[in-house]
């Protein structure tokens, strides 16, 4: 079961930064280019930005001076007082407040380490396919620096709250650090005291950790592990920092764990090709009733529920229980890569959408069709992790991202 653990993290200095560091955080790394990260540094010089994003796009390795810059840049922040160690193993509690249809909600979480386990050892389970895609600027940034920058965001169940409950009394008292970084407001403690920490880790001790978000952030610490390992000829001690990995963990039993849907769009394709292409699949239905919503970019909607579940599992036989319950599983394997393509010359291409204005802005761009799904529930997402199983790419959508720069993880 997973072993987690209080770390002495790297982190920025609330006392120089008055307890605001909205100015040194910022979004994860893969959602950024050049223009973001130069309106992050307008701010402060210090953002986290500078040496979190040497190299833009962070989709192949950069030349290796890039990483460099960024391990001497640590090395000067750590020198001027800008960044300083924690003086003991701590835990820190970090907290998001955010706007939801009309609804306020705070997930909160709190930050540690967990040894790094393969999927295959059942400890840490992923949770969806991941789409395709080199690690080697995350890891020459990782060997250079020799730190984890960004977290990996990871889930536990907790139906008692037994870590809230354990944490309550610091979160009582007043943040020591806030920051609000698109329109989201974190605030964060220091949790040294040994026997709310022992309590914490203990309530976690029997229970797996499912990632919510970082999949590639894993597989490049696993790489790292292995790194290091050959670089120390060929084994590592035991307690070694490099056999742990950054997580941020929520329980999925937190009304302020939301998970969004993650919407498609259909490029050159009309809604009454989709729709006689699906026949057998769904049939209309009402708003509040439906599975899915086509919607094109000249206003048309049409509301479906699916009515052939069945069919799914002739088409793909050798998933796991929990996986033909999935919406993402019928859409793709069914709706679109079965019916579908089999009735167009190709399969239309499919884009990803954070809301369903920008489905809709696609579809209308790219003359087809938005595809407005329903979120995924989180049961659904423990029962297929917990079975063995994977959900189609881009079937959660947790919001808010967490923000880099809170902490930092050193790896030796």
């Amino acid at each position: 079961m997973p072993e987690v653990t209080p770390f002495r993290a790297i982190r920025f200095d609330y006392n120089k930064l008055e307890g605001d560091f909205s100015s040194v955080l910022a979004p994860p790394y893969d959602v950024l280019d050049q223009a973001d990260k130069d309106a992050l540094l307008s701010h402060s010089d210090h953002n986290i930005v500078a040496i979190d994003l040497p190299h833009i796009p962070p989709k192949s390795k950069g030349p290796d001076e890039v990483y460099a810059q960024s391990a001497t840049l640590l090395s000067q922040w750590l020198a001027d007082g800008a960044l300083v160690r924690e003086a003991s193993p701590a835990i820190y509690v970090y907290h998001q407040t955010f706007e939801h249809e009309g609804k306020t909600f705070t997930r909160k979480k709190f930050i540690a380490r967990v040894r790094l386990h393969d999927f295959s050892d059942g400890v840490v389970l992923p949770h969806e396919l991941t789409f395709g895609g080199p690690k080697e600027d995350r890891l020459a940034l990782m060997q250079s620096t020799k730190c984890q920058l960004s977290p990996i965001f990871g889930l536990y169940a907790d139906p008692e709250n037994l870590v809230h409950q354990a944490l309550s009394a610091t979160v009582s008292q007043p943040p020591q650090a806030t920051a609000t970084m698109n329109h989201v407001l974190n605030q964060f403690w220091v949790v040294t005291d040994t026997g709310i920490i022992d309590t914490v880790v203990t309530s976690l001790a029997d229970k797996n950790i499912y990632i919510a978000d970082g999949h590639h952030r894993y597989g490049t610490a696993l790489s790292y592990r292995d790194w290091a390992c050959e670089q120390a000829g060929g084994s590592l001690p035991e307690d070694h920092p490099a056999n742990y990995v950054m997580f941020v963990l929520a329980s999925m039993d937190d009304p302020g764990c939301v998970i969004l849907p993650y919407h498609r769009a259909l490029a050159n394709v009309n809604i009454m090709q989709v729709l006689e292409a699906w026949q057998g699949g769904v049939e209309p239905t009402s708003a509040d009733d439906a599975d899915l919503i086509l919607h094109d970019g000249a206003g048309e909607v049409v509301a479906v529920k699916f009515t052939n579940r069945a069919a799914l599992r002739k088409l793909a036989p050798d998933h796991v229980e929990p996986w033909y319950d999935l919406d993402a599983a019928y859409l793709h394997s069914y709706l679109i890569d079965d019916l579908l393509q089999n009735t167009l010359d190709s399969k239309p291409k499919v884009h990803y959408a954070k809301s369903a204005g920008q489905a809709k802005r696609i579809a209308e761009n790219e003359s087809g069709v938005a595809l407005l799904v329903n979120a995924t529930p989180m049961t659904h997402l423990r029962a297929v992790s917990d079975a063995g199983g994977l959900m189609p790419q881009k079937s959660t959508y947790f919001h808010p991202k967490l923000a880099t720069g809170l902490t930092i993880n050193p790896l030796e």
